[in-house]
């Protein structure tokens, strides 16, 4: 008895058996990560599933996933205080749009969000817009995996967009000198801001999380993901693609919760829209697949009638249909367009 641990020594005890469970976990992980070695075909692949591993093994030691409601009741309160203090701040990341903000407060971290239209509607401009405004202007991170366009395709129409220079006279050389001043200007705002551009053809989920869980521990901080586009990811399940869509768009979500970020992930919609005499959006018309409306937070749909009408009065304008919102409210909005610079704007107050 004399060899009997004291009560006085309880939190070194607890300690020490807290770092033999650690070690015993981390021989475990290692047998996983050789099995994963012998078992798995691509290389890439299985480096993707070994890094994930020891992520989570790491993530146990900070992580508690049992948290007593007492201190979130607290927690809750604390930042319902601090809102009512900021009244008019916005709780999540400016998106540069104000209509946009007045919806959802912001981007919200670990929120998944769905850009959807038909082609040619501007899903890659709206998401590029609040891409520019979140690193040239606010001076944040942002993240890019560009699966349709190449990342000197992406840039070029970034910087044209912010120039307000048609990219027709950069494709075919007509440059006057006033646009070579505004592109001049462009280069140097967008190649002082944090944004991060991976053109990988076909990524996975994988893939890309580990890649952006790279970069926020390089930066030690990540503000914004963006997905173009969703359809383009790489599956698990090439036999059942509703399936594998189903996959991915659970995977960004998760994504989006592990990295406590924003991530907006552009989607295509159904031809079905095409098929009927309202080619405004909805819901169901989520291409292969109705778990992206399930797995995202926010879901908002591109419309522009002057590309399917020639005598709308609504030409130049964008209806952004926020059809979905888990925590707030939905609703139709009108952004500017200027299709031959790719460019969304504010319109003025009042406005329509």
């Amino acid at each position: 008895m004399s060899h009997a641990p004291l009560a006085i020594n309880a939190e070194k005890y607890a300690q020490i058996i807290m770092e033999k469970s650690l070690l015993r976990e981390i021989i475990y992980t290692g047998n996983k990560i050789s099995k994963i070695g012998y078992e798995e075909t691509q290389a890439e692949t299985a480096l993707e599933r070994s890094e994930q591993l020891i992520f989570d093994l790491a993530e146990k030691r900070t992580t508690e996933t049992l948290i007593p409601v007492s201190s979130l009741v607290n927690n809750i309160w604390e930042r319902l205080e601090q809102r009512e203090q900021n009244k008019g701040e916005l709780l999540g990341l400016d998106t540069g749009f104000y209509e946009l903000n007045s919806y959802t407060a912001g981007l919200q971290k670990s929120d998944l969000i769905v850009v959807a239209a038909r082609p040619s509607m501007g899903k890659t401009a709206l998401a590029l817009s609040m891409a520019e405004h979140v690193g040239v202007t606010l001076k944040k991170s942002v993240c890019i995996f560009s699966l349709e366009m190449s990342k000197e395709q992406l840039i070029q129409r970034m910087v044209c967009t912010r120039a307000e220079v048609d990219a027709s006279k950069v494709r075919f050389g007509r440059l006057q000198q006033d646009d070579w001043t505004s592109l001049g200007v462009a280069f140097g705002e967008l190649g002082d801001a944090p944004i991060y551009i991976d053109d990988s053809p076909s990524m996975s989920v994988l893939e890309m999380k580990a890649k952006a869980r790279r970069l926020k521990s390089e930066l030690g901080k990540l503000d914004l993901v963006i997905i173009d586009y969703l359809q383009l990811m790489e599956g698990q399940r090439a036999d059942n693609r509703a399936q594998e869509i189903s996959d991915i768009s659970r995977g960004l979500k998760t994504m989006a919760r592990e990295l406590d970020v924003p991530v907006i992930a552009i989607s295509q919609l159904s031809r079905a829209v095409e098929a009927r005499q309202n080619k405004q959006p909805m819901l169901s018309d989520l291409r292969e697949s109705g778990s992206i409306e399930q797995d995202a937070d926010v879901v908002m749909f591109i419309y522009r009638d002057e590309y399917y009408n020639s005598e709308t009065t609504q030409k130049g304008t964008a209806e952004i249909n926020i059809s979905k919102q888990r925590n707030g409210p939905v609703g139709k909005f009108t952004l500017l367009f200027q299709p031959n610079i790719t460019k969304f704007r504010n319109p003025a107050k009042g406005f329509m």
